[in-house]
């Protein structure tokens, strides 16, 4: 029997599966930074297939790599070092523009050259842990909890990382820590096997990237198409400070030579302009602005002439709440309009130290307390929380125009706009206050119209009569804002309506009593598109012009919080056959590389797992005429499924309890894989059996814990808001802790069961839960897009429940 795993060893894998997590989020980030976040998504997922391919490369070499265990594990941790930062540099060297993935054959070939690329790190690093599993079999608990465990630290540190160092030289930070890992198995795990020659080779690296990166660190090619490479092509712009979060990395941009001038939506007739500004880009692009302001309200002026201005000249208001409040544009506007109570909250307070410190002088203290309270919090967990009411509730463009118009946000959930928050914004105005949400405008109209229509369903619920006299609607060239009164507007306040719009040339699109005359004079359209969206949803036909629009405009629920998931099938031919007439901007183009992504990871896997099933039985250690090789493939095929639906779901609904989806993420992940890692030490006592019964506790216990939790969630939401930050914090990590700890046990009591029934078949397992898990991690959208996330919950305990039924035990055998 092979001896214990050394403890120096079994760091070695905490460390490489923490460096491999923290790396998987980096790259989310650094594609995020110079592509744009969909195709990050698409990137991770299919490079994950490293596991995969690592899977399928350990069961061919088992023994041979067995032979040389200690220089393999060493070379793979080296080779895993050197490729982090290596492969990702290679990657920005190739000509990928993802805006023409969907029609360019050759960016589809660049893209496959990424996959490739990216996929190398995670190949050795799955190889290292493939292997040890192979190695020391009786020890999976152990090799798991350690795998998993690192991982939920990997989770922890790379968020911290990034509040300390910008992207690219942390990159050289988990390449240092990869060589750390190989030292450690070099002088302790297995001291015989090398000379001094080798530990000093070692040495030179991880002092020379350690050093590298630190000091200078990796440059990135940003996209041409983002808006902060378009504005750095004019003469005297530069970058002046930078400053990195998980929440984005801040990039602040001034023009010596020609004057910055960002006013969104500005009316056509306007006869002031901005006074100078300072660009502030979130991930090179959503461009905002810091405005310079010496305290003389006609300097900001301008700010009166855009549509969000609108509630201000209807009445009176003396307390306002911004949401969102980012560089404070919207703070000025209600500054201008000398509101006596401002409350701002923005969830990055880099964003907030910005205006608040650093360009305070600049900026006229805008961020003044005597003038402003700032909350650093997430917008939705603030009202939540909030006793107060307001005379104004404002959320105006918290995306950027030209991301927004492509589609690139519909993978994105947002809890900003969903029936449950909707409601929850109209509770807290006061009697006769207003909801402002201003948003692009875009042709088809497709945001606004969902804000409507979740508008209507809300105010049907709260059984409001007459909803349709609570509306109004108005928009420029460039945005369109509508607001909500809590009450009816007044023939007081739609006469005001009508003089700001008449002197701004700005549209009305709907107001109690429109007519068609007051419509598409100014800024006009080949047909009035949001009049016949506004009045036909607020009227008797709102659900028969949802099922025949062309977008999806269902309003967006906490379970399924996809505000601009817009995309419905039976509109794809159409829009396809415009692409040569500039249709693309009609192509929701997140959701379609989501699906392209889908089906490249399920042929990826074919390849990957049918195929050498097929041909090399006997190579990967199948009897003839043996089945049980289906048996487990379907057990960890299900197992990686299964794991990641769970996960991703908890997550998105922890975030309505912790509010920030920093924490959520991070607390929700860190406790699922931590909790996971002890279950998987303690599933050895479990394992001494080998037949299916050993397998019923923990997947019983799991489908009871997730179908209590998803049943009961919204008394528990309710529960726990009332709570201190500390104690959601406490309980979230209490709720999630035990689920963890099951879901932990049945890849390392399945492992333990091929160690005594087919040992070769353990590293091709692994490379199947590694495929599935890829898989998981797209399908989970998918399903959660379509159907919501408890649909996803008890899909993934009818995967456990499969999972138990195929559990590959000695009984089953043959």
């Amino acid at each position: 029997m092979t001896a214990k795993p050394a403890y120096s060893l079994l760091l070695a894998i905490f460390i490489t599966s923490a460096c491999s997590l923290a790396y998987e989020v980096l790259l989310i980030r650094l594609f995020s930074i110079i592509q744009w976040h969909h195709f990050a998504y698409l990137i991770i997922s299919l490079a994950l297939l490293g596991y995969g391919v690592s899977g399928v490369f350990l069961a061919f070499n088992r023994e041979r790599l067995k032979a040389v265990y200690p220089r393999a594990i060493y070379a793979n941790l080296v080779l895993f070092a050197l490729s982090v930062p290596g492969c990702f540099w290679i990657a920005q060297q190739i000509p990928f523009n993802s805006v023409q993935i969907l029609w360019s054959i050759q960016q589809f070939w660049f893209m496959c050259a990424i996959y490739v690329l990216l996929a190398l790190p995670f190949f050795f690093a799955a190889n290292v842990i493939g292997l040890t599993f192979y190695q020391y079999r009786q020890d999976a608990s152990l090799i798991y909890a350690a795998d998993l465990c690192g991982a939920g630290i990997g989770s922890l540190g790379i968020i911290i990382g990034l509040f300390v160092l910008l992207p690219g030289k942390i990159l050289f930070v988990l390449a240092g820590s990869g060589l750390a890992a190989a030292m450690l198995v070099m002088a302790f795990a297995f001291r015989g096997a090398f000379g001094k020659t080798s530990l000093r080779l070692t040495l030179f690296m991880l002092v020379a990237i350690s050093s590298f990166g630190l000091l200078s660190g990796m440059p990135l090619t940003i996209s041409p198409y983002k808006d902060l490479s378009q504005l750095l092509r004019i003469p005297g712009t530069r970058i002046v400070e930078q400053h990195s979060s998980p929440l984005g990395l801040l990039s602040v941009v001034e023009s010596s030579q020609m004057p910055l001038r960002h006013a969104p939506g500005l009316s056509l007739n306007a006869d002031t302009e901005p006074p100078p500004q300072l660009g502030v880009f979130t991930d090179a692009d959503a461009m905002s602005a810091i405005t310079q302001y010496d305290g003389n309200p006609e300097t900001i002026r301008y700010l009166d002439q855009t549509t969000s201005a609108l509630p201000y000249h209807l009445q009176k208001l003396r307390s306002v709440l911004i949401l969102g409040a980012g560089t404070g544009s919207d703070v000025l506007q209600a500054r201008y309009h000398e509101i006596a109570h401002i409350d701002a909250v923005e969830l990055n307070p880099q964003t907030v130290d910005l205006v608040k410190e650093k360009y305070a002088g600049f900026a006229g203290q805008l961020y003044d307390p005597a003038h402003v309270t700032v909350h650093i919090a997430e917008a939705r967990g603030f009202v939540a929380t909030s006793k107060e009411q307001f005379d104004l509730i404002a959320i105006s463009l918290l995306d950027g125009f030209g991301a927004s118009a492509a589609g690139l946000y519909a993978l994105s959930e947002t809890y900003l706009y969903t029936e449950q928050a909707i409601a929850e914004y109209l509770r807290h105005l006061k009697p006769g206050g207003y909801l402002s949400l201003t948003r692009w405008i875009k042709v088809p109209p497709r945001d606004l119209p969902k804000l409507i229509a979740t508008v209507k369903k809300v105010l049907d619920n709260a059984k409001v009569n007459n909803p349709e006299l609570t509306v109004v609607l108005i928009r420029s060239w460039q945005t369109g804002t509508l607001l909500v009164k809590n009450g009816a507007f007044s023939g007081a306040e739609i006469a005001a309506l009508k003089r700001f719009c008449e002197e701004r040339s700005f549209d009305t699109d709907y107001y109690p009593g429109i007519n068609e005359a007051d419509i598409n004079r100014f800024n006009i359209m080949q047909e009035p598109y949001y009049y016949q969206a506004a009045t036909a949803l607020l009227g008797e036909q709102g659900e028969n012009f949802i099922a025949d629009y062309k977008f999806n405009i269902e309003p967006s629920t906490d379970d399924r919080p996809y505000f601009f998931h817009f995309f419905k099938w039976r509109t794809l031919p159409e829009i396809l056959s415009l692409l040569g007439q500039g249709g693309i901007s009609l192509l929701e183009s997140g959701y379609l590389l989501l699906l392209i992504g889908l089906v490249q990871a399920g042929i990826a896997s074919v390849l990957l797992i049918v195929v050498p099933l097929g041909l090399w039985k006997r190579k990967l250690g199948i009897a003839a005429g043996s089945r049980q090789h289906l048996r487990i493939l379907l057990y960890f095929s299900c197992l990686g499924l299964a794991f990641l639906l769970i996960e991703i779901a908890f997550i998105q609904k922890f975030i309505l309890i912790m509010h920030h989806p920093l924490y959520a993420i991070t607390g929700v992940v860190s406790t699922f894989l931590l909790s996971a890692g002890i279950g998987s030490h303690y599933s050895k006592k479990l394992s001494e059996g080998n037949d299916k019964s050993m397998i019923i506790r923990p997947v019983a216990a799991i489908s009871l814990l997730s179908t209590l939790y998803i049943l009961g969630f919204e008394e528990i939401i309710n529960f726990l808001l009332q709570m201190s930050d500390l104690t959601k914090i406490i309980s979230c990590a209490g709720l999630i802790a035990p689920l963890g700890f099951c879901m932990g046990m049945p890849f390392p009591m399945g492992i333990a069961s091929l160690s005594r029934t087919s040992p070769e078949l353990i590293p091709w397992a692994w490379g199947v839960n590694g495929c599935a898990s890829v898989i998981s991690a797209i399908l989970a959208t998918l399903i959660a897009m379509q159907f919501g996330f408890s649909v996803l919950v008890f899909m993934a305990l009818g995967l456990y429940g499969l999972a138990a039924f195929s559990f590959p035990s000695s009984d089953s055998a043959g």
